[in-house]
C-alpha cells in the first residue's frame, strides 16, 4: 500500500460512469471515509488532467467545486501526489486511481486496504456467476480481498431457476438496511433509483393501518434519460426484442419496462400479495424522474358517509412520515414543481402533494356470488373502494439514488465486524 494511504479507511469503487463519479462526489461531501481507490480498468485520456477533468467536471449537477461549496466561489483544492501510481487529492483527501483490471478477480483489493467495494460498473450483476466466469464476477471482488460488495443496481440472476444466494441481499436505505448482516452478507444490491423512490412511497401507506389494505397497485416512471440509450436511431442487435431502445434518445418519448415492483419485493415481501405492475416511460432530461403511482385501497366510510383514505388523509400521512421515521429521506411538498427544481434534491423521493387525488366507489357483490362460495347473505353487498393517485419526484442519479446508496455504505462499513 502507497505511504500515503496508510492507516486510512478506504472506500473502493469499480467503475467511473455516472453513479461511480457521483459516488465518489457524495462520498467526499459526507466525510466518512479518509482515502479511496478508484478503478477505472482503463486508461483514460492522455494525460492525468484529462482524468482529473473527468472526476471535477459534470454536464449536469455542474463542477466538484459547486457541488461541495455552492455558488460561495470557493474552490476544492485538487493536487497530483504521485502522477505515476497515479494518486490525486481533494481538499487533502487522498484517491488512488486504478487503470488494469476490468476483471473484478484481478483488481488487488487486499493490496490495496480497501474492506468495502461499490460496484458501479452495471456490469457484475449475477451474485450466482462463479469467480472464474470469463466474463468477470461480482464475487471477484471477494476473492481479490474485498470483505464487502454494494453493487449499484438490482441483481440480475442469469440462470432463471437461480432466485437467490445465500450471501447476496438487497437493501434501500431507510426501508430495510438496518437487516444488514455482516456475519452473512457479501454482496449487497443497492437495488435501483426507481425502486429507491417506490420504496420511500410505499414504506407510509405500509405503516398506517386505514392505508395497509392495497387491493391493487401500478405505477408509471417518467424517467430521464440514462447512457443505456442510444443518442440518433442504430440498427438493433441480433435477437433484440425491443426495437425502441435504438431509437434516439434526444427527440423521442420511449415506452420501456421497469423492474422496480419486482425488485421492491425483496425489501418488501408484503408487495408480493398485491398484483402489482410497473413500467417506464423515458424522455429526453438529463435527470430527475416522476414516480405516478395508482392504488386502490380496501376503504371504510365515516359516520357522515363519507371516505377515511381521502387526498387530504393521504397527504397527512406523507406530511407525518416526512416529520418522522422518513426525515431527510421523504420529503413532502405542496409547491408545484416542474423537474429542474428537484435536480440535486438530496431526498429518497418528493411527494407533490398538490397533486394527489382520490376517488371513491363501490364494488357490488351481488348475494348469488357469496351464496355460491359459500355464504349465505340476506342481500347484495356494496363495498367502498378508493382509488388514489399519487405523484413523486426523484433526482435518479445523484439527489435520490446516490444519496441513499452513500448512506448505505457509511452504515456497511460501521457495522462491519
Amino acid at each position: 500500500m502507497d505511504t500515503v494511504m496508510l492507516n486510512k479507511n478506504l472506500l473502493g469503487i469499480n467503475g467511473l460512469g455516472r453513479i461511480g463519479k457521483l459516488n465518489l462526489w457524495y462520498q467526499l461531501m459526507l466525510g466518512h471515509f479518509e482515502a479511496y481507490v478508484v478503478n477505472c480498468g482503463r486508461e483514460v485520456g492522455k494525460t492525468l488532467d484529462d482524468l482529473i477533468q473527468v472526476i471535477e467536471t459534470d454536464s449536469t449537477y455542474g463542477s466538484l467545486h459547486k457541488f461541495l461549496y455552492g455558488m460561495t466561489g470557493r474552490k476544492a483544492e485538487i493536487k497530483v501526489i504521485d502522477a505515476n501510481v497515479p494518486i490525486i487529492s481533494v481538499d487533502g483527501v487522498p484517491i488512488k486511481i486504478l487503470r488494469k483490471a476490468r476483471n473484478p478477480k484481478d483488481i488487488n483489493w487486499a493490496s490495496e486496504g480497501v474492506r468495502i467495494v461499490v460496484d458501479c460498473t452495471g456490469t457484475f450483476l449475477d451474485p450466482g456467476a462463479e469467480v472464474d466466469n470469463p466474463k468477470g464476477s461480482v464475487r471477484g471482488h471477494i476473492e481479490a480481498g474485498a470483505q464487502k460488495v454494494i453493487v449499484s443496481a438490482p441483481f440480475k440472476f442469469k440462470d432463471p431457476a437461480r432466485k437467490s444466494a445465500d450471501d447476496a441481499t438487497t437493501l434501500i436505505y431507510g426501508i430495510n438496511h438496518t437487516k444488514f448482516d455482516p456475519l452473512k452478507d457479501q454482496i449487497i444490491s443497492a437495488a435501483s433509483c426507481t425502486t429507491t423512490g417506490l420504496a420511500h412511497m410505499m414504506k407510509p401507506l405500509f405503516e398506517h393501518h386505514a392505508t395497509r389494505q392495497i387491493v391493487t397497485a401500478s405505477m408509471s416512471t417518467i424517467h430521464a434519460t440514462t447512457n443505456t440509450q442510444s443518442i440518433l436511431d442504430s440498427v438493433p442487435s441480433a435477437g433484440a426484442s425491443d426495437l425502441r431502445k435504438n431509437r434516439s434518445v434526444l427527440n423521442n418519448i420511449i415506452l420501456s419496462t421497469t423492474g422496480a415492483a419486482k425488485t421492491l419485493e425483496q425489501v418488501m415481501p408484503q408487495i408480493s400479495q398485491i398484483g402489482f405492475m410497473a413500467d417506464s416511460v423515458r424522455v429526453p432530461t438529463s435527470t430527475v424522474s416522476l414516480i405516478i403511482l395508482n392504488i386502490t385501497f380496501h376503504s371504510q366510510l365515516d359516520k357522515a358517509g363519507e371516505p377515511t383514505v381521502s387526498r387530504a388523509f393521504l397527504n397527512s400521512i406523507y406530511k407525518e412520515a416526512s416529520l418522522g421515521s422518513q426525515k431527510d429521506l421523504l420529503i413532502y411538498s405542496e409547491r408545484q414543481n416542474v423537474s429542474a427544481d428537484l435536480i440535486g434534491s438530496l431526498a429518497a423521493i418528493t411527494m407533490e402533494a398538490h397533486e394527489t387525488h382520490t376517488r371513491t366507489g363501490f364494488l357490488s357483490l351481488p348475494k348469488e356470488i357469496l351464496q355460491s362460495s359459500g355464504l349465505n347473505p340476506l342481500e347484495d353487498i356494496s363495498l367502498p373502494v378508493t382509488h388514489a393517485k399519487i405523484f413523486g419526484w426523484y433526482d435518479n442519479e445523484l439527489g435520490s439514488y446516490v444519496n441513499c446508496l452513500g448512506k448505505l455504505t457509511q452504515y456497511v462499513d460501521q457495522n462491519l465486524r
